[in-house]
């Protein structure tokens, strides 16, 4: 039977905000967020912290939490020009973990997401057949190109608001594959890929102090 495993990068270093995946966002560090939400979804049966930081590592590890293993990742791929996909690869090359597998990649800069939106995800996944599966939320802004072409819309019949479908964003939330899956294409994404839409709120990603500030407040609205 295959299993669902949730996966965290945390990196230690950040130049924007050191250490912000601990750093405290509304009452708890950012990377807790995602980690109760992943423990209350009962369709996940593990989770992966993978983290260069004894700092990240220590706070993960008083949180208590059942589901909840620290991967220390390599000093190769914790640097500032490493990907995502490298430390994921690595955990996978060092882990136990079957073809049919499932990974959810987590990143904890989107602390909105909650329990029902991976069970949503996952049930979608599973529905949909398809081989991968990325989070997105609608935008509804006009979008044009450097040579001055619009993108989304016909500027000589501007549509309003309420019937503008817009376009579909990544918010960087989180991408679901398989084991095999992202073997196979060194990639979180592969083959047919669905779309999970979640609120437009959750379109912002914590990466800059600004982005924190209004994060905050968005969190105590929509997350309380």
């Amino acid at each position: 039977m295959s299993r669902t495993i949730a996966f965290i990068p945390a990196r230690g270093g950040s130049k924007s905000i050191p250490l912000k995946n601990i750093k405290p966002f509304c009452g708890q560090p950012l990377i807790y967020w995602n980690l109760q939400a992943l423990e209350d979804c009962p369709d996940i049966d593990k989770v992966v912290v993978a983290t260069d930081a004894f700092q990240i590592a220590e706070v993960v590890q008083d949180f208590g939490l059942s589901k909840t293993d620290i991967y220390k990742r390599s000093a190769d791929n914790a640097q500032d020009h490493s990907t995502t996909e490298s430390v994921l690869l690595e955990y996978i090359s060092s882990s136990d973990l079957q073809p049919n597998d499932r990974i959810v990649l987590v990143q904890c800069t989107s602390p909105f997401t909650t329990s029902t939106h991976f069970a949503e995800a996952l049930a979608t996944y599973e529905e949909s057949g398809a081989d991968s599966l990325l989070s997105v939320v609608r935008n509804k802004r006009f979008f044009w190109t450097a040579d001055n072409k619009p993108l989304n819309y016909d500027p000589a019949v501007r549509p309003r608001r309420q019937d503008f479908d817009g376009l579909l964003m990544e918010n960087g939330a989180f991408y679901i594959n398989t084991f095999s899956g992202i073997l196979q294409a060194e990639n979180r994404l592969s083959g047919s890929i669905a779309q999970y839409e979640m609120p437009e709120y959750t379109g912002l990603e914590i990466d800059e102090e600004d982005d924190w500030l209004i994060g905050e407040m968005l969190f105590r609205r929509y997350n309380t």
